[in-house]
């Protein structure tokens, strides 16, 4: 099972990659941009486009402010690059769906009416991006490198608890229940 969580640091980027086996640990990107393994993308393809819509829904901002939003609104769990977020705009407004406005030298981005009826054709998309987006903000407040050394502790207790799950009778699976609910509890109380 693995976990993405973008973080950088100077310029480079880094996956935040929890194996089972190994643990959670920070893993240099390769030189096409791809960690080691498989990689879930926070936003589907499309997704962005559609995320900026919504937040322009809400009110005009400039690239910035819409990057620190998408950042917010998924718990700090996606972080936007200006290599995303600043093409995407420029789509959206080659498309008409955006305006740009000039308000003490930045680019203000504005909703244009073909916007609004845009988000109106994708409303059920939009909400799922953002009912997905709230999933991911209790993860995010609990992932990073100062919760690095109990991921492997973690990934090897939830191996041993599913495979003995499959591989017992209703009785030992009440059993397996209660050594985990015993071990939250106590995790609680620290």
């Amino acid at each position: 099972m693995w976990c993405h969580a973008r973080r950088g640091r100077h310029g480079m980027d880094f996956d935040w990659i929890f194996d089972w086996d190994i643990g959670m640990g920070p893993r240099r990107r390769g030189r096409r941009g791809r960690g080691r393994g498989p990689r879930r993308r926070f936003f589907r393809q499309g997704e962005v486009r559609l995320a900026l819509l919504s937040l322009l829904e809400d009110e005009a901002a400039h690239g910035y402010e819409l990057m620190k939003r998408l950042e917010e609104r998924s718990g700090g769990m996606y972080r936007a690059s200006a290599g995303t977020v600043y093409p995407v705009l420029q789509q959206l407004e080659d498309e008409g769906l955006v305006e740009i406005v000039e308000a003490d030298g930045k680019k203000v981005y504005h909703l244009t009416e073909g916007g609004r009826e845009e988000i109106l054709v994708h409303r059920e998309e939009i909400d799922e991006i953002w009912r997905r987006a709230h999933g991911w903000k209790d993860w995010g407040a609990s992932m990073g490198p100062e919760t690095a050394e109990i991921w492997g502790s973690w990934g090897r207790l939830s191996k041993a608890a599913f495979r003995a799950a499959a591989r017992s009778d209703f009785e030992d699976t009440e059993k397996i229940r209660e050594i985990l609910d015993r071990a939250r509890k106590e995790l609680e109380t620290l």
